[in-house]
C-alpha cells in the first residue's frame, strides 16, 4: 500500500531527545533553539530526513514548531491540531495555541531577562525571522544563527532523498516549459529585476514540466532554481536524479553551488521573503526585492488542459470512492475498522493505471477520532465503526492528469439528532459557498464567511480554513489561493480550491464535507450590471452526500434544489462507470429529497 499504519512517533521518545538537545544548547551557549516543521525548500511537506519536529516532540502535524528552552519546551500548533497534539506529546512539552500566541510574545514571557535563541537559517523564512526580531527589539532576547542542533543528536537520521525526476507530458501540462520560462522572464524584465530565486519544489516542477518523488504523496523533487531575466535557468539539483530532458536554456548545477550563485547575482533579485530561507536572504542582502515567487500565481491559474485533466481525474476518482461507500454500506456496524476502510479505498483507487500515489494519508476517523481534524489511523488507534457513530473519510489521489481531495461524512447505523443537525449546518455552508457569485477582485478572506454562517447562527464554528488551493498533479495544498480569513490573494479564473467546512466536538464526533471547485467567469444575469464582472465556481467532485444525515427541514428551497441537481449530475457522470451493485447503491444515494 501507499499508506502505512505504523506508529511513527511516540510521546515517550520526546523527553530524552529534549534532554540531549538541551545539552547541545548549553555547549553552544544558547538559552533556546527553534525546531520548525519546514525544510530548506520551505514547502509544507517534508521528507523523512527533515521530520525534526516529529522526531523531537512526537507531534506529526503538517504545521507548527517547537521552541526548546532550558526549562520549558513549547509546541506551537494551529487550530487543526489542538486535539491531536495533546495525545502525541509528553508532559515535558507545552502545547501553545498559534498564531494567537506568537513566537515573540511567548519568548518575552519565558525569557524576561533576555537570552540567545538559536535557529538554523536554512529552515526559517526570512519574513518569519524579521518579524520576530522586530517584535523582540529592546527585550534582550536575540535570535542567533546556529548549526542545526537536532541533526547533531539524531544518530539515525535518514539520508536526503535521491529519487528520479521524470518528464510531465505536454498533454497534461498544457504549456511547454520553454513558453513558461519565456513569459516569466519577460515579467522579470518588465519589473526591472535581473533574476528570481525559486526555492519551492512545486514551483520548480511546474516551471520545468517535470515531476519527482522526494516527498511522500507529493510529486516533487528537491532543488533550487534561479530564473534569469534573459530566459536562462540555473537548476541546482543532484545530476543522478535527472533522466528527464531539460530545455536548452536550463543549466544543471550542483546543489552545493547554490549560495555562491546567489551571491554572484546582480540586483534587483525577485524573491518571496515568506518562503525564502534566511540564509539566502543573508546572501542577497539588499539586492532582494520581495515581490513573490514568480511561479506561484501562474501555477495557481490552471490552463484549459490542466482543468480538463483535473476534471477527468475527479470522475475516475469518484468511481473508487463510490465503490468504497457502496461496500461500506453492506457491512454491519461494528464489523469494519478504520484501516479496513482505508485499505479498501486505496485498493479501488489502484484499479486506475493513471494513479501514481495517494495525495495524503487518508483520514478515516470514527466517533471521537473524527474530531481530530488530521487524524492518521495507526495499528494502535484503529477503531471499529460502531452503530450510532459517524465516519469522516478524507482522501485523495495523485493521478497523471490531476490531484484529487474529497471528504465525505458517513452515517454508521442510526445516528443521533444532534449529529444530524450539525451535519446539516455544515452542508448548508458547503452548498451556500458552491452557489456563490462574487465580484472580480475579491480574495478568500472576503467570501469564506459564507460557509461558516449557518454554524455561526447556532453558536458554532471550526478551526481551519474553508479551503486551500490544489495543484495539477502537484501538491494537494497549493498557494497562494486560499479560502481563509488570512488570504489577501484575489481569486482568479483557473484556480482550483477545496470547499470544506466542518464541525468538530472533541471526544464525540467530527464532520467535514469537501468538494474541489475551480474558479470561472460567471455568466451575466438579466438585470445585472453590465460593467460588473463576476466569478463563480465549477464543481469538480461528484460523489453523493449522505442523505441519512440531513435534516431536510433545515435546508432552504435553493439549497435543496442545489443538492438535488448535484445528485442528478453525480448520477449522470458516474453511474455509467460503476459496477452493477454500485449503480443500484448510487440510485438510492442520489434520490431527490
Amino acid at each position: 500500500m501507499f499508506q502505512s499504519f505504523a506508529v511513527t512517533a511516540r510521546p515517550e521518545q520526546g523527553p530524552p531527545r529534549l534532554a540531549a538537545l538541551r545539552t547541545e544548547m548549553a555547549q553552544a551557549g544558547l538559552d533556546g533553539f527553534l525546531v520548525p516543521r519546514s525544510d530548506a525548500h520551505q514547502g509544507e511537506y517534508v521528507a523523512p530526513r527533515d521530520e525534526r519536529l516529529a522526531w523531537l516532540t512526537g507531534f506529526t502535524g503538517s504545521a507548527g514548531f517547537c521552541v526548546a528552552l532550558t526549562d520549558v519546551a513549547g509546541v506551537f500548533v494551529d487550530g487543526r491540531y489542538r486535539t491531536q497534539v495533546k495525545a502525541q506529546v509528553a508532559p515535558e512539552y507545552t502545547p501553545v495555541n498559534w498564531p494567537e500566541t506568537t513566537l515573540s510574545a511567548w519568548l518575552k514571557d519565558q525569557l524576561p531577562q533576555g537570552g540567545k535563541v538559536g535557529f538554523d537559517p536554512w529552515l526559517h523564512a526570512a519574513a518569519q525571522i524579521a518579524g520576530a526580531q522586530k517584535d523582540l527589539a529592546g527585550t534582550g532576547i536575540e535570535l542567533v544563527r546556529s548549526a542545526n542542533l537536532v541533526d547533531s543528536i539524531w544518530d539515525d537520521q535518514p539520508a536526503p532523498p535521491m529519487n528520479p525526476v521524470k518528464e510531465h507530458p505536454l498533454e497534461f501540462a498544457g504549456e511547454t516549459s520553454d513558453s513558461k520560462i519565456a513569459r516569466l522572464a519577460a515579467a522579470l524584465r518588465d519589473a526591472g529585476c535581473g533574476a528570481a530565486v525559486i526555492t519551492l519544489p512545486d514551483s520548480i516542477m511546474w516551471l520545468l514540466n517535470v515531476r519527482g518523488s522526494d516527498i511522500g504523496y507529493n510529486p516533487v523533487a528537491h532543488g533550487f532554481a534561479i530564473l534569469h531575466a534573459d530566459g536562462g535557468v540555473d537548476l541546482f539539483m543532484a545530476a543522478e536524479k535527472l533522466s528527464a530532458p531539460l530545455e536548452p536554456q536550463v543549466r544543471l548545477r550542483a546543489p552545493e553551488a547554490f549560495l555562491d550563485a546567489v551571491a554572484a547575482l546582480e540586483g534587483p533579485v525577485q524573491v518571496d521573503l515568506g518562503t525564502l530561507p534566511q540564509i539566502v536572504a543573508d546572501t542577497l542582502q539588499d539586492k532582494a526585492i520581495d515581490a513573490g515567487d514568480p511561479c506561484a500565481l501562474p501555477k495557481a491559474c490552471k490552463n484549459p488542459a490542466e482543468i480538463a485533466g483535473s476534471a477527468e481525474a475527479h470522475l475516475r476518482d469518484a468511481v473508487a470512492v463510490v465503490e468504497t461507500l457502496c461496500w461500506l454500506d453492506t457491512q454491519h456496524p461494528g464489523s469494519v475498522t478504520e484501516t479496513q476502510v482505508v485499505t479498501r479505498l486505496e485498493d479501488n483507487r489502484r484499479k486506475d493505471n493513471a494513479l501514481q500515489d495517494i495525495s495524503f494519508d487518508t483520514i478515516a476517523g470514527t466517533g471521537p477520532n473524527g474530531a481530530i481534524m488530521h487524524y492518521r489511523v495507526t495499528e494502535e488507534t484503529d477503531t471499529l465503526l460502531e452503530n450510532g457513530n459517524i465516519l469522516v473519510l478524507d482522501s485523495g489521489g495523485q493521478y497523471l492528469d490531476g490531484t484529487t481531495d474529497i471528504t465525505r461524512t458517513i452515517a454508521i447505523g442510526e445516528v443521533g439528532n444532534e449529529e444530524k443537525a450539525c451535519f446539516t449546518r455544515v452542508l448548508k455552508g458547503m452548498i451556500d459557498m458552491s452557489m456563490l457569485r462574487w465580484p472580480v477582485g475579491l480574495a478568500g478572506r472576503d467570501i469564506e464567511c459564507v460557509a461558516r454562517t449557518p454554524l455561526w447562527a447556532a453558536g458554532q464554528d471550526f478551526n481551519h480554513g474553508v479551503g486551500h488551493g490544489v495543484g495539477a498533479y502537484l501538491s494537494v495544498h497549493e498557494g497562494p489561493q486560499r479560502l481563509s480569513r488570512v488570504s489577501h490573494v484575489p481569486l482568479k479564473p483557473g484556480m482550483i480550491l477545496s470547499n470544506e467546512p466542518g464541525y468538530y466536538r472533541e471526544g464525540a464526533f467530527g464532520i467535514r464535507i469537501e468538494n474541489l471547485v475551480v474558479v470561472q467567469e460567471a455568466p451575466a444575469l438579466p438585470g445585472g450590471d453590465d460593467e460588473r464582472a463576476m466569478l463563480n465556481w465549477r464543481t469538480l467532485t461528484f460523489v453523493p452526500i449522505d442523505r441519512r444525515l440531513i435534516v431536510v427541514e433545515m435546508l432552504s428551497t435553493a439549497e435543496r434544489d442545489w443538492l438535488n441537481a448535484y445528485h442528478r449530475d453525480v448520477t449522470e457522470k458516474i453511474r455509467p462507470r460503476l459496477g452493477p451493485a454500485a449503480q443500484l447503491w448510487l440510485d438510492a444515494a442520489t434520490a431527490p429529497i
